[in-house]
Formats: structure tokens, sequence, C-alpha cells
């Protein structure tokens, strides 16, 4: 069995999950020993049931609903168990684009480590994992959906991997999970930061838990009319500060367009759904090419 890196995605973010596998294979001299496989929200009704279903989340009683944004989260627990407990395996979100070459990372010595991820303060960035398969057959993805919205596993926790055996972790340099930035060490760039991801530039931003009813709520504050007046409110989202990232991804946005990865029907449909900037198709339009972009 190859390798597998996996992307966790829903429906929203699909278009960048195809961005990103791309990218994946495009940066790789090893591409043909690995495979890459997407992992649709869609696909798993066994989390999809628990539509409306609370759940612990830090200690705080939360809804999970499909519509929201980041709703694919959990299924980054399921690669092992698609991979039937045996070799190795990466999953990443859909909002991470590969510059190095990720075969770097399948091939490494693990260190005898069950799990590699990035150090996020006192926690882990799970956004970014390298998998020993075999090592994490307790890992039992529709048994721990059930522990979790019956009370008996925290999402923060589980998502943390504050739950996994000590010394089971390893380090995984910032490099492969970098947040919103990339030089020239950048291994995978990781647009993290919702409000200024360089594809949904000038659409409407709202807070990722934040409900219909919370919203209205804080519309008509005073506080958030004063914002608004001053022009600092976020309504809408601000173009990426580094122009070099929204060239990196509208670069292999054009690519996957001459190759037939993407259509322009699919860049319109996203553009009507409100997913995709709408000033997109110029924006490709006046990017430079990836080479020149990355200095290649």
């Amino acid at each position: 069995m190859k390798p597998t890196v996996f992307i966790h995605t829903n429906k929203t973010q699909l278009l960048g999950a195809k961005i990103s596998a791309y990218a994946l294979q495009r940066a790789s001299r090893h591409a043909d020993e690995f495979n890459v496989q997407l992992i649709e929200l869609e696909n798993y009704p066994h989390l999809l049931n628990y539509e409306g279903h609370a759940f612990a989340r830090d200690g705080e009683q939360v809804a999970w609903h499909y519509a929201e944004m980041q709703s694919f989260t959990l299924l980054r627990f399921l690669p092992p168990q698609l991979m039937n407990y045996e070799g190795r395996s990466i999953v990443i979100d859909p909002d991470i684009f590969a510059i190095g070459d990720v075969w770097e990372l399948l091939s490494r010595d693990m260190e005898g480590k069950s799990v590699m991820a990035r150090k996020k303060g006192d926690a882990w960035a799970t956004s970014c994992m390298l998998m020993d398969n075999a090592k994490l057959t307790s890992w039992k993805w529709e048994q721990q959906v059930d522990e979790m919205f019956a009370g008996h596993r925290d999402y923060q926790k589980w998502v943390n991997l504050a739950l996994e055996p000590a010394g089971s972790i390893g380090v995984l340099e910032d490099v492969w999970n970098d947040f919103d930035h990339l030089d020239e060490h950048t291994k995978c760039v990781h647009n993290t930061r919702r409000i200024t991801q360089p594809w949904r530039t000038g659409l409407p931003f709202h807070d990722l838990h934040q409900t219909a009813a919370s919203r209205e709520k804080k519309q008509k504050s005073l506080k958030y009319k004063v914002r608004a007046l001053l022009g600092k409110q976020k309504d809408t989202h601000r173009p990426h500060p580094d122009k070099r990232q929204q060239d990196f991804f509208f670069g292999l946005v054009s690519e996957c367009l001459e190759k037939g990865i993407v259509s322009k029907e699919l860049l319109q449909t996203e553009i009507t759904e409100g997913r995709l900037r709408a000033d997109a198709f110029d924006v490709i339009s006046s990017t430079p090419t990836l080479d020149k972009t990355l200095g290649s």
C-alpha cells in the first residue's frame, strides 16, 4: 500500500482541496510513490447524522452544524483507519499548499513516534499530521465521534492531541505547516487566517462559530456601529498582506485550469456561491507564473 496524503474537506472548501492536491504532486520528485486522496465530509453520514447535536468544546457546550466552514475537522483522525492501520499517511487542511517535497515527510525516520505535528503553544496543530498508521490502532473514528457527542470526549482535547499517550507525539518543523508565512524555507504554506485567505478577498466575513442570531445582535450594538463608521469593522475578507501568497495560490489555479484539473465553469460556480472572490478571473490573468513567484 502506497503512503497517502489525505486532504480533509467539505463542499465549501472543495476548490482549495483540489488545488492543494495538485500542489502536492507538482512539488514532489517522487509523485509516483505516494497517493493523494480527498476525504469529503459529504461521504461520511456517521458525522452528518449528528447535525445540530451538542458536544463539549474546551468544556463549553456548542452545536455541530454541517454548514460551518470547518465542519470537516474531525475527519483528520480517519486516515489510519482508511489505511487499515498500515504504512504512513499525512493529513492536511484544504488551505495548505505544498512548495516542498512531501516525500521528505513520508520517508523520514519518525524515531518511534506514532504521530508528528507542529507545536502551537502548549498544544499541537493537527491541521498537518504525519502518522505511523500501525501505531494508531486506538483511533476508531466512528466510536470516538460517538464518544464526543455522548459527552465523554472533549473536542478541543481530541483535536489538540491532548488525549494521546505521553511521549507518542513528535515535533514537526514549522515549515511544514507555515502559518501565513512564505519564504525560501517554507515547505507548505497554510493560509490559516481566514480573514486574509487570498481567494476570499472582498467576500463577506463571518466569525467561524457565530450564529445568525448572535451576528444580528452584534450588528445592532453601538460598538459595532462605531467601528463600522471608523472603517475598523471586519465585514469583508481583506487582501492578504503578503501578495506573494496570493500570487502563489492563483498561480496554482492558473496551472490547474491549463491542465483541466479545474474548469472555468467550476470557478464561476464558486464565485456565484460566494466561496471565491468576484474578481478571480481578473486576478488569474494578471498573476505571474509560479516560476516567477517562487523564484525557481
